[in-house]
């Protein structure tokens, strides 16, 4: 308790959130209640990144969703998606790789044929759960090519409501672009902005804050290029989430892992993108920040788990931060692949997912092989 009572009175933000409790009829009562708060969010931050485990990423929307099915020949139904997220969430023994899910607001409004709702579902699979709560990315005015993500507006009652529902942490994506002078000092600002704003509101209901300013794999840029950007990107972000006072003990970012673009003729080694990763963070992230969550970005599952494992094979030992995972179709795909809206499919699609948690927990530990891939 001792460090967070040091933490508090130290912050620069302090004074604000001091002088309302010289007013308050219990100041001390008032005190304690902020203590015990900030507490149970380094708890969830710090369980969400323990033991190995990684985060899966089902928050998909429903256009995306509907956007993958019908590349497999799957209804685009409200009733399909439901059966899709049935599968994930009962797959046996996924808690003994996944510590968090992301789930979308449809999801956590459904439930399983036994009419378990799900968010019930994951608790009762020993997972955490958690919500997307971003509107999407929508364009930039004055900017052509870049965008800026909204749903700010009326956030803080959505947060209430998912608070009450038992999801215990949150997460809203941002998105940047590497092109011809992209992206602009303005794109990377309004999006730090939004990312710093709705990490507070998180906190002030006592939902964990995912931050994912996502530096997008599209274009041609090299590795060099993309440190470059991600590096300015994370400063920003954190400079603004300084000034919105969010306790950094309580939130977890999930970033671009640092790649050269999916079209450079370059690309690079497992190991220079690992090396790359952890250089560009230790310049840019807090050491008070529990956690860094790859998002998959686009990446092969293979490559994802090897890029992961790459980064703690040689720096989990002395990081300030863990380095985990809050993959989406890197862990999904496989078994969407095989399921296919096909019932008959369901347990070798779960199977399919299981293994690639247990991979990518694999990773965590820097012991991922290529040896560990099935075989056809």
């Amino acid at each position: 308790m001792f460090l967070i009572e040091h933490w508090f009175v130290s912050l620069p933000h302090a004074k604000v959130m001091i002088e309302p409790w010289r007013r308050a009829v219990n100041p001390r009562l008032e005190m304690e209640q902020y203590l015990m708060s900030t507490q149970a969010l380094i708890n969830t931050a710090n369980a969400l990144v323990a033991d190995d485990k990684g985060l899966l990423a089902m928050d998909e929307s429903n256009p995306t969703c509907n956007k993958r099915f019908a590349q497999l020949g799957i209804p685009q139904t409200a009733d399909a998606r439901r059966a899709y997220r049935e599968l994930i969430i009962t797959t046996p023994g996924l808690g003994a790789c996944i510590s968090g899910a992301i789930l979308y607001d449809e999801t956590i409004r459904q439930a399983t044929r036994e009419e378990i709702p799900f968010v019930q579902a994951v608790i009762d699979a020993g997972i955490i759960p958690g919500v997307k709560v971003d509107a999407g990315a929508k364009e930039l005015a004055g900017h052509p090519g870049e965008k800026v993500t909204e749903g700010l507006d009326g956030l803080r009652g959505r947060l209430k409501e998912y608070a009450q529902m038992g999801l215990r942490f949150a997460k809203w994506r941002a998105v940047i672009v590497i092109g011809d002078g992209l992206p602009s000092r303005a794109c990377i600002e309004a999006n730090a902005h939004a990312l710093a704003r709705y990490a507070a509101l998180c906190q002030e209901v006592g939902l964990v804050p995912i931050v994912e300013p996502e530096v997008l794999m599209d274009g041609e840029h090299t590795l060099a290029r993309c440190f470059a950007v991600t590096e300015q990107v994370l400063h920003t972000v954190f400079d603004q989430i300084n000034t919105q006072g969010v306790i950094l003990e309580g939130m977890l970012l999930k970033p671009n892992m640092v790649l050269p673009g999916l079209s450079c003729s370059q690309q690079e080694t497992v190991e220079a993108v690992a090396d790359a990763t952890v250089r560009c963070f230790l310049r840019a992230v807090p050491a008070a920040v529990p956690g860094v969550v790859f998002l998959s970005g686009g990446q092969s599952a293979e490559l994802a788990s090897a890029r992961l494992s790459a980064m703690n094979a040689g720096f989990k030992s002395h990081g300030p931060w863990a380095l985990s995972f809050s993959y989406g179709r890197a862990l999904q795909q496989p078994a969407m692949d095989i399921w296919s809206g096909q019932a008959a499919n369901v347990k070798a699609a779960q199977q399919a997912l299981l293994h690639r948690a247990q991979c990518n927990r694999a990773a965590r530990r820097g012991e991922y092989s290529a040896t560990m891939e099935v075989k056809d």
